[in-house]
């Protein structure tokens, strides 16, 4: 890097034009070089009206002057901002330093912009046409805002640094030829990344970034038609919070593409979008994802919402978190019709979830899924809790039910927590053998798997009372008379009917013909309710 001009004036032979003189000028002054007409379709760098050779600016004058540019005038800060420019050439200021601050809006590039490897302060795009982003190890002190910028070509951030903020709210960004709109997999960003209403054709890809303070993604719309992934981002790390959730009144300060005079701001509702006169005439838009969302292994300081979101999904594509780590997981987005949704291994404090967020059948796989509390938004009955974990598990697994179960007890749901643990020992029946299932329907159908102890008692008090009306006018002979004790007949059913325990009554007596049949019934019937009861106290036991 060569020596900054000291004298002020342009080097010899540089020719500047009418424009770029007035460029030069106002470098120096640290003032806005304005060359646009004043008339909206004629400054709109997407449209179609050609620009003159009056507003056509050199990228080869931009370059010298943010790389060695004149000294100031006295008393000013020497700052490069230009609008409503034709910015031809290629403008390439790969391994430079640029100490200045560079602002262009509504400017038309004619080729790529290339920032590789090239250390900046803050640097701000805003309305401009860009074919091409090339800022891979690019690293900034402060701001890189693209802010409704039209990126045709892409965007390529790979293993950047953004001291501050990073804004691509509204901006319109393509993939081109290749299949990637966003490459910005090792990013570093040290506040926010903001990209509110931000309109994306090709993958975005995040492997790997480090936001320092929240991800921003209200009414985006994110759309890969060539690839498995519309937003790939696994072993993101976001300190606070990611939000893919509708723009709204509470999130507009978040969309606009301007870091706040009083800095970065949040949800004033968390992930709720504010309803009411706040909202009156406030045009929200859904944020849209067409193709998968793989966001495995990833870490949310604070929470990870995915409200109201439309899945678009295809043969293959899937809502992946698998090994998430976050206290708060906000799962209500519409119904996918198509696709997974991954949870396997995830860990979360509090489950938000919708009961019409959820896919069915064999859309959802939660195999190692853990939750500490669940916060439905709406009715969530525990019918369709229970639909949601036969979802999960078209093959019988324990796991999602004794997790659920677990929580439902630890809320102080008890009697719910032992209808989940009896489903569950139902679709653990028809994985067994024929016996087994015979087994399992004769606990089901007398003492519910013993997680239903009043069944017990009704069966024993109805056996009972048959036993006593039968043997009431069928007393059996002694069988010795001199030691037989007196009859009753109720005492002498209860004495059949529990094991164990011997009331001196079952063996005094000598049935035969049917009471000798009915007395085996009363004996057998005993022992199984017995064994039934056992074996669901004994779960129940394990269980607290």
């Amino acid at each position: 890097m060569s020596e900054p001009l000291t004298d002020g004036e342009p080097p010899a032979g540089l020719l500047l034009t009418t424009a770029e003189w007035g460029l030069w000028q106002a470098f120096r002054n640290g003032s806005t070089h304005d060359l646009r007409t004043g008339d909206p379709a004629g400054d709109d760098p997407n449209g179609e009206l050609l620009w003159d050779a009056r507003r056509t600016v050199r990228a080869r004058v931009i370059a010298l002057l943010l790389l060695h540019g004149p000294p100031p005038l006295l008393g000013r800060v020497a700052s490069l901002q230009l609008a409503g420019a034709l910015i031809t050439g290629r403008l390439d200021l790969s391994g430079g330093r640029v100490q200045t601050y560079v602002e262009l809006t509504q400017c038309r590039f004619e080729n790529e912009v290339a920032l590789t490897e090239c250390r900046m302060g803050t640097v701000r795009l805003v309305d401009c046409h860009v074919p091409r982003l090339e800022a891979a190890r690019a690293v900034t002190d402060g701001d890189l805002h693209l802010a409704r910028c039209t990126l045709p070509e892409g965007i390529r951030l790979t293993d950047a640094t953004i001291g501050t903020d990073l804004m691509l709210n509204q901006a319109t960004i393509g993939s081109g030829t290749r299949s990637r709109a966003v490459a910005a997999d090792g990013l570093a960003v040290g506040q926010d990344l903001q990209a509110g209403l931000l309109v994306c054709n090709g993958e975005v890809s995040l492997r790997g970034a480090r936001i320092g303070g929240s991800l921003f993604m209200y009414g985006s719309v994110l759309r890969n038609q060539r690839g498995r992934y519309a937003l790939h981002a696994p072993e993101m790390h976001v300190a606070r919070f990611a939000h893919f959730a509708c723009s709204g009144p509470a999130t507009a300060h978040l969309t606009q593409g301007a870091t706040p005079p009083a800095g970065t701001g949040y949800p004033v509702d968390g992930y709720r979008v504010q309803a009411g006169p706040a909202a009156a005439g406030f045009h929200v838009k859904q944020f849209q994802c067409t193709g998968g969302m793989k966001l495995d292994d990833g870490r949310f300081g604070d929470s990870l919402v995915l409200d109201r979101v439309r899945f678009t999904l295809h043969r293959g594509q899937e809502v992946s978190l698998r090994r998430v780590q976050t206290p708060e997981l906000c799962f209500t987005p519409e119904r996918p019709e198509n696709g997974w949704v991954v949870l396997s291994g995830a860990t979360v404090g509090n489950l938000v979830d919708s009961v019409d967020s959820w896919p069915v059948r064999d859309g959802l796989w939660m195999a190692g899924f853990t939750y500490e509390h669940l916060i439905p938004v709406g009715p969530f009955p525990l019918e369709r809790r229970l639909e949601w974990v036969a979802a999960a598990t078209p093959e019988y697994s324990p796991e999602p039910y004794e997790q659920l179960a677990t929580v439902l007890r630890n809320g102080g749901e008890d009697a719910d927590a032992r209808l989940v643990l009896l489903a569950k020992q139902r679709r653990r029946r028809e994985t067994l053998s024929l016996v087994g299932k015979v087994w399992g329907f004769l606990q089901d159908w007398t003492v519910a798997y013993g997680y239903r102890p009043g069944l017990a008692a009704l069966w024993m008090a109805l056996l009972w009372l048959a036993g006593t009306l039968f043997f009431a006018g069928r007393r059996p002979e002694p069988l010795d008379a001199d030691k037989t004790p007196h009859w009753n007949a109720a005492v002498y059913a209860l004495d059949l009917l529990l094991p164990v325990i011997d009331l001196g009554h079952g063996t005094a007596w000598n049935p035969v013909g049917a009471g000798q049949w009915t007395a085996v019934g009363l004996i057998l019937a005993g022992w199984v309710l017995a064994t039934t009861v056992a074996a669901g106290a004994t779960r129940l036991l394990r269980r607290h």
